[in-house]
């Protein structure tokens, strides 16, 4: 499989050859789902709390005798049973990660990078970088990249120049070739790679 390398004006400087065995097989969507659904876990903050008995405001006074008086049997105010009163069961803060095996991981990459090859949507440049800090500049770039909504951009080393260039443009990420995961790529619409990034990906994934 060939792609071709563009410079920052969309003009073909050449071409790239890519190995068929990480780039080229069958598009597995359940590991790709599996690595999403592990980085969205992992990114929750998990600080929902709610009171218990022990810890809602009231005073721990029996409100009336055990017996006698006709009415339910009641131990203190801040029973779950009464308005006001403490949550059972409820949530708690918690951490939602779990470990995920890294050939899941990196299979998931491989597929998405694979799934967006076949899409069309993936372009691959000599290089991304800027002579000084110019958003507008740099999205003029982009556009001539053909880039459009969300957009993810991976460098093997980000330049500093481009990097501050691109952050405040919205629906851009720039990301180093070593930081990229599938729910990355699969949450873009147009992928720009540069020749050393996707190189380095392709000895990583192979």
């Amino acid at each position: 499989m060939q792609i071709e390398v563009v410079n920052a004006r969309n003009e073909k400087v050449g071409s790239l050859d890519l190995r068929d065995e990480v780039f080229g097989g069958r598009v597995k969507a359940d590991v790709i789902w599996q690595a999403v659904v592990h980085e969205q876990a992992s990114s929750r903050r998990g600080t929902h709390a709610t009171k218990t008995r022990a810890l809602v405001s009231g005073s721990g006074r029996k409100p009336w005798r055990q017996k006698g008086t006709g009415r339910a049997r009641v131990g203190e105010i801040r029973n779950p049973l009464w308005r006001k009163g403490g949550t059972v069961f409820g949530p708690q803060p918690r951490d939602y990660g779990y470990a995920l095996p890294k050939k899941v991981a990196r299979g998931a990459l491989r597929a998405a990078l694979s799934a967006k090859l076949q899409d069309g949507v993936v372009t691959v440049v000599e290089a991304l970088a800027a002579d000084a800090v110019k958003t507008k500049a740099a999205a003029a770039t982009l556009r001539g990249l053909g880039a459009a909504g969300r957009t993810l951009l991976v460098d093997l080393q980000p330049d500093d120049n481009f990097a501050l260039s691109v952050r405040n443009l919205s629906g851009v990420r720039l990301v180093p070739s070593n930081r990229v995961t599938a729910r990355d790529v699969m949450d873009a619409r147009r992928v720009i790679l540069t020749r050393a990034a996707i190189e380095r990906l392709q000895e990583v994934l192979a």
